[in-house]
């Protein structure tokens, strides 16, 4: 306690606090502003403020929301993100039942199983997905003379791919949720004559559902911005991160890209804060 009240600790440790979260948000800040500058590249000095990088629909300064390619890349982040989100939440809310519920042999073992490609680097892991997806398709191929097209870079493989690391991520968020249920509630339920779906339904579902909301917003973002993992595996139908990244080889950093990263800032920022009040207005009741 004295220690806390020596005004040379209380000054080093604001100025850490402050050091930290500048060091946080400097990036961001920096792309953002970036975006609003009335000038063709992201780089000081600043030239005034525009919103051409976001509107324009001539070139130079042709707007993200004018940029046909930037603007399919955005659909099929949408589009993948959505169908992994859904995906992981179901598969995650299935594991949670099964590791909280159900005893079975190698429990632990299978949990670890389960944890484990959260700490594999997503550069092995698009790799060995495509290594096995394109040798269990070449061995269909040669052997029944049949194409699985699901198995080659695509917008599938790359569902797959990231379901793979992000269902991680919800069953362990689920599954938290899940060890607080108060399973009297369901015995209470049976004993009123109500079935188990019913009981599924109305009393255990509810109370996972800020879980599970909180989950697909989680996977939904990972996914979205996913870009090792999803390199190995894409093909034509190149997501917005993939596109982003050859925009930035091809032609070099542009304001259009910083309009980009800032669209995704708010958009994320704003689903975060969306999971943040469905989380407080379900605990609140």
């Amino acid at each position: 306690m004295a220690q806390r009240r020596n005004p040379a600790f209380l000054f080093g440790y604001r100025l850490y606090v402050a050091a930290f979260f500048l060091f946080l948000a400097a990036p961001l800040v920096a792309a953002g502003t970036f975006a609003f500058n009335d000038s063709l590249f992201p780089a000081l000095p600043w030239q005034g403020f525009t919103l051409d990088w976001f509107f324009n629909d001539t070139e130079p300064k042709l707007g993200m929301f004018h940029d046909r390619r930037l603007l399919r890349g955005l659909y099929y982040s949408f589009v993948i993100a959505t169908m992994v989100s859904l995906l992981s939440v179901f598969v995650g809310t299935c594991n949670a039942f099964l590791f909280v519920r159900v005893q079975f042999p190698y429990k632990n073992f299978f949990y670890i199983l389960m944890v484990l490609p959260l700490v594999i680097p997503g550069v092995i892991l698009g790799i060995s997905i495509l290594v096995l997806a394109s040798t269990v398709a070449n061995g269909v191929e040669e052997t029944f003379n049949y194409e699985i097209e699901f198995l080659r870079p695509g917008i599938s493989l790359v569902v797959l791919g990231q379901f793979s690391f992000i269902t991680t991520i919800t069953s362990l968020v689920i599954t938290a949720r899940l060890r607080k249920f108060d399973e009297t509630m369901e015995e209470a339920a049976f004993n009123l004559g109500a079935s188990r779906a019913r009981v599924l339904r109305t009393v255990t579902l509810p109370f996972l559902w800020p879980a599970m909301f909180a989950a697909g917003i989680v996977a939904f973002l990972v996914s979205f911005e996913n870009f090792n993992t999803t390199l190995f595996l894409v093909g034509s139908e190149a997501p917005l991160t993939i596109t982003m990244f050859d925009r930035m080889v091809k032609v070099g950093s542009t304001p259009v890209l910083n309009a980009v990263s800032f669209f995704l800032m708010v958009g994320s920022a704003a689903l975060a804060l969306l999971s943040i009040l469905v989380q407080r207005d379900k605990t609140a009741t």
